[in-house]
């Protein structure tokens, strides 16, 4: 039968002190005399005690540098709640030596990217949590981490050849798969469903596009577990139709929404934005009265919410970003701090969000 774990205040018991004076004596700081300090050892070797993690590390004065690398949260509104989450992390660690140093880049800019994963190397930091959104100019600086002996973590995009130390955060090709689902969910067999990508470089986004392989993979398996006869001029009932679209500041953003809406032929059944900027698509349903087509998108931003309530967006699905940057952070300080084993997956669970339960997610 294991025994209980002894406890800072069973030693204080045992020696008629204080749980202050044991704490005291446990970290070896403030006064405590020498008659009072033997006795204290003396009662936790008797009872056997063994300090915890926690308790060796704040005793040791060591401090942690951890660099940070994600999108700049004041020019897209997504990346303010992994902000909130390291900024968390940052308040509970701090009492254990740690310090978190931030290097923003921008969502557009492949150069700015590089330039603040430079600076986070250079900084010569004890570990690294980075969301590795340009996915080929990451590969050299996950070589030099690691010949450097610098652990990282991944948060928001998965780069599965890569050796981090873990990832954090969700399954893209499930929350595509996931997104199938809802958009086709109380649907008509026939019709059109298409993958809105907004301002994205696709062949450089594995996130991006492992969303939009589950969501087709979706239909795959719907149209092939469907009676139909086995012919070859069987004609799969859902076309799927994947469009890029720009920045929704240019011109071209409207012209090709509008066009799509315009089109009676399509048959358009649903919309899944691979982004969390399904806000961008519900003002255009609500200016054609095409609150008919499904819309899903992803994350609780404040714009999403709002056309969530009025009824445009349908479903969002909650990426649980907080999350994955406070919980990347404390993948680094298992590691580092409390030596505990990390996992290689930590893939955070995909919350699917209705106007009914919406109110239970923002309270959480």
């Amino acid at each position: 039968m294991k025994k209980d774990a002894v406890r800072i205040k069973d030693i204080a018991a045992k020696a008629n002190v204080s749980v202050g004076t044991v704490d005291r004596v446990l970290h070896n700081r403030g006064r405590v005399s020498e008659e009072v300090r033997q006795k204290v050892l003396s009662m936790m070797q008797e009872l056997e005690y063994e300090p915890n993690m926690i308790a060796r590390t704040l005793g040791a004065n060591r401090t942690y540098q951890f660099a940070v690398v994600q999108p700049d949260h004041t020019l897209d509104p997504y990346w303010q709640a992994p902000w909130n989450g390291i900024e968390k992390a940052a308040r509970e660690l701090k009492q254990y030596g740690v310090t978190i140093t931030v290097y923003s880049y921008s969502l557009t800019q492949v150069d700015s990217f590089q330039e603040q994963m430079e600076a986070a190397t250079l900084s010569q930091p004890d570990g690294v949590l980075v969301a590795p959104l340009f996915y080929r100019e990451s590969l050299a600086f996950f070589e030099r981490w690691h010949q450097l002996g610098i652990p990282y973590v991944l948060f928001n995009t998965y780069i599965a050849e890569m050796q981090s130390l873990s990832y954090v955060g969700q399954d893209s090709y499930q929350s595509g798969f996931l997104a199938g689902k809802l958009v086709h969910l109380g649907q008509a067999r026939t019709g059109t469903f298409l993958i809105a990508h907004i301002a994205e470089d696709i062949a450089n986004s594995v996130h991006i596009t492992q969303k939009e392989r589950g969501f087709r993979d979706y239909f795959a398996q719907l149209a092939e577990s469907s009676d139909h006869p086995a012919s070859e001029s069987y004609k799969n009932p859902y076309n799927i139709v994947s469009i890029d679209l720009p920045h929704p500041t240019e011109p071209s953003f409207a012209r090709l929404l509008n066009r799509l809406l315009d089109e009676e032929q399509t048959q358009l059944k649903g919309i899944f934005v691979s982004t969390s900027k399904a806000y961008e698509i519900a003002p255009y349903l609500q200016a054609y009265h095409r609150e008919d087509i499904r819309l899903v998108g992803y994350d609780l931003l404040e714009k999403n919410i709002h056309f969530l309530n009025e009824g445009i967006i349908d479903f969002l699905i909650n990426q649980n970003p907080r999350k994955q940057g406070h919980r990347g952070i404390f993948a680094l300080a298992d590691l580092l701090i409390f030596k505990k084993e990390v996992p290689a997956l930590k893939y955070l669970p995909l919350d699917i969000i209705t106007k009914e339960n919406l109110q239970y997610y923002i309270d959480k």
